[in-house]
């Protein structure tokens, strides 16, 4: 049932866990989903190779990522990621899981907000540029900090990596929020906090979870709940949906056991209506796993 090793898992979970800022490798550990050999050192050789080229552009520029404007390092980078190396975003096939994957977005040189956030970042990285990843609701962003700021750009910079590095102000930030969660939604600056290494990963996991969910490829969905529960074991969705999932790929005893796991761990937490709901649900499930799996012993 499982397409991923117990030992991709467990490394996925650790390198999530690292304090350094290097996205790359754990990312290159998803792809592994639909491509198990997958070498990762070519990828990780390539935006090596990007990073030496954004440096020298901006160097050639005269600009230093220790002093310089982060307007003038952003406008210069953008042109290099964008117009140079041709990235874009995917708006034709928004949802191919392909998008998700780093190696595939580096060699297609499109994707989705968050991979290709994810690639700025890494670029950005290796020329000591100073960039970090917010995780915006419903639609992944990237900050700079402006340490020197040029007339007019007194705050950091707000960058969309979807569409060519355009810069957002604040009010562009309202009408994102209000596009893809609701019109009666609530700007709040607290969601330009910049993102942890956990929460970018864990963010490309979930949009890839929901596309394998909606394709009803589910051993691939499994795997991605597995994933998940490395980076937090206590995410009692992700534990309930493991369990689900592998209802639905007739792994009764794996089943049995997470939705088991989940309903202890649930039941100690304070619920709404709609938890509880959810609870009386997953319980059903629970007594039909077990005349099932007393059925086959």
């Amino acid at each position: 049932m499982s397409r991923l090793k117990d030992s991709a898992i467990h490394e996925f979970g650790r390198l999530a866990g690292t304090a350094d800022e290097d996205l790359a490798q754990a990312a290159l550990l998803i792809p592994l989903l639909e491509f198990p050999q997958l070498d990762a050192t070519p990828y990780l050789a390539k935006l090596d190779a990007m990073g030496a080229a954004a440096a020298t552009r901006l160097a050639a520029r005269g600009l230093d990522p220790r002093t310089s404007t982060a307007h003038a390092l952003v406008a210069e980078f953008n042109g290099y990621l964008f117009e140079e190396q041709g990235f874009s975003g995917n708006r034709e096939r928004y949802d191919d899981p392909r998008n998700s994957f780093l190696n595939e977005v580096l060699e297609r040189r499109t994707g989705i907000p968050i991979t290709l956030a994810l690639v700025y970042l890494e670029v950005a990285r290796r020329a000591g540029v100073p960039i970090v990843g917010v995780n915006f609701p419903g639609h992944f962003l990237l900050r700079s900090p402006s340490r020197h700021s040029a007339p007019g750009f007194r705050e950091d910079l707000i960058i969309d990596p979807f569409h060519g590095g355009a810069l957002l102000s604040e009010s562009d930030c309202r009408r994102l929020l209000q596009k893809h969660i609701g019109a009666d939604a609530a700007f709040d600056p607290t969601l330009l906090t910049p993102a942890t290494k956990p929460q970018i990963l864990t963010r490309m996991l979930l949009n890839l979870k929901h596309i394998y969910v909606r394709m009803r490829s589910f051993p691939q969905a499994h795997d991605v709940t597995r994933m998940l529960l490395a980076v937090d074991p206590a995410a009692l969705t992700e534990l309930r949906d493991r369990g689900l999932l592998a209802y639905h790929l007739r792994d009764f005893s794996g089943a049995l056991r997470d939705l088991q796991h989940y309903l202890q761990l649930a039941s100690s937490e304070p619920g709404d209506t709609e938890a509880t709901s959810d609870h009386e649900q997953i319980w059903e499930h629970v007594k039909t796993l077990r005349r099932r799996v007393a059925a086959l012993n």
